[in-house]
């Protein structure tokens, strides 16, 4: 770990103590950082447009008193002086709000369970040459998208003497690749390249592929009538419609009846014995402590072969239903989601597939019925027509309608034998942490009905 991170390390200790050392008898504190140092850069037609480096900082105090609580939070700048004033200013602003707000019966108090410390490096480019390596190899191509890199951290420290500190390099290249074709249209291959170690070569072979993707969007486009067809959905694909599921496996949207998943828990309804899906931190994309700072279990099973096995468990959820906790965060979404792979070799996917529709992207899901679980959403990038195992068109856009309890259901045929990690490229107010990792998977029978 660099200097400027053991710097902020130190700092946020410090800044802790001090926090908890000024206490009144009957208050608890919770103080969290969200932290990161970073170089964006964003392309367009295959030239920089904007570039820079940032260095940003939030801490957040969680005040309880006499079973009443309220938050704030202020810049984190790494100088003690500023940031101790800042710190007692909010904490006294704090003490003035949290004596108006009403009881909260199910509050949780700051505990010790232990402290934590993970620092997760890797090998990423220098800055200075990020452009070139990214930029070298595209030739003539016109390439539009999105870099970020470097280290982000979350930290959290309360007043019962808990201090967890997790820090992770990481890096994303979010790109489209375009052509113009005859019509005037404009076609598009969309491709994303992460991780925590920076491989040219990798790299390089992903450009290869969109550039043999954008070679099949020059054949005619096809039109397809609505219908059922055997779809298969790429990774990332795959991950939009799974990841629809995040807000549908905590333990409250259960007991509160707005889970998609409720008619699978009250056995009325089935998934296929295929899907299997768990929380997975051992890739350490995501700290185990949640904002209450409760560290999870490496591993969590939600899915298990098609069942609903561990919801996801907050503590105030466990206190309000009477239920035993998980760790899960105030949201009960997945943190670090990884679905299970199948069988399916790369070689064999066309194959298999015979004749129907390769989704390569999507967009626009929606919950069409949230109780019923069917999801509705549009085709995006790189999506085929196939035919007896071959690429034989482009497709016009198409939106689908249909329910989990069929396309993971008995509609699941297979999922491959490889999965690809699809990180959150989310960068409005901070950059986010996690993805999904997750397989292609081949559906029989799947809706489209525009």
């Amino acid at each position: 770990m660099n200097q400027d991170l053991e710097k902020l390390e130190t700092g946020f200790q410090h800044l802790a103590d001090q926090l908890v050392s000024s206490l009144h008898a009957d208050e608890h504190l919770t103080i969290s950082l969200n932290s990161e140092r970073s170089q964006f850069t964003r392309f367009n037609h295959a030239k920089v447009r904007q570039s820079g480096l940032v260095s940003d900082g939030t801490i957040s105090l969680n005040l309880i008193d006499h079973q009443r609580e309220a938050s704030a939070s202020f810049p984190f700048t790494g100088d003690r002086g500023v940031d101790s004033v800042s710190a007692l200013e909010n904490l006294d602003y704090l003490r003035s709000q949290v004596e108006q707000l009403p009881e909260n019966p199910f509050i949780v108090l700051p505990e010790n369970k232990g402290s934590s410390r993970e620092v997760y490096q890797g090998s990423l480019l220098l800055p200075e040459k990020a452009i070139a390596a990214i930029l070298g190899s595209l030739g003539d191509i016109d390439f539009t998208g999105f870099y970020a890199s470097g280290s982000t951290i979350r930290a959290n420290a309360n007043s019962a003497g808990q201090k967890h500190w997790f820090a992770t390099d990481s890096f994303f290249v979010d790109y489209s690749i375009f052509n113009a074709t005859e019509s005037g249209d404009s076609q598009a291959v969309k491709g994303i390249y992460a991780g925590k170690n920076w491989q040219q070569s990798d790299y390089e072979a992903q450009i290869e592929r969109s550039k043999q993707q954008m070679v099949a969007l020059n054949l005619p486009i096809k039109t397809i009538q609505k219908g059922q067809y055997r779809t298969y959905f790429a990774p990332d694909a795959a991950a939009e419609l799974l990841g629809m599921l995040s807000d549908s496996v905590g333990e409250a949207s259960l007991q509160q009846g707005s889970s998609a998943l409720l008619k699978l828990r009250n056995g009325e309804k089935h998934l296929s014995p295929l899907l299997s899906f768990k929380e997975n931190f051992r890739g350490g994309t995501v700290p185990r402590f949640n904002q209450l700072g409760e560290i999870a279990p490496e591993e969590i099973p939600i899915v298990v072969a098609g069942e609903l096995v561990n919801p996801l468990v907050s503590s105030r959820t466990a206190k309000e239903y009477g239920k035993v906790s998980n760790a899960a965060n105030g949201g009960e979404y997945p943190r670090a989601p990884e679905v299970s792979a199948g069988d399916l070799s790369t070689d064999r996917i066309l194959k298999q597939l015979d004749t129907g529709l390769y989704l390569s992207n999507l967009h626009y899901l929606n919950w069409s019925d949230r109780s019923g679980g069917r999801i509705t959403g549009m085709t995006r990038y790189a999506c085929f027509w196939v035919e007896n195992g071959k690429v034989v068109a482009p497709i016009e856009n198409l939106r689908f309608d249909d329910s989990i309890y069929d396309f993971l259901g008995q509609d699941l045929e297979a999922l491959t034998d490889f999965q690809e990690f699809i990180p959150n490229t989310g960068t409005y107010g901070s950059r986010s942490l996690g993805g999904i990792l997750v397989p292609g998977m081949l559906v029989n029978n799947f809706t489209f009905t525009l």
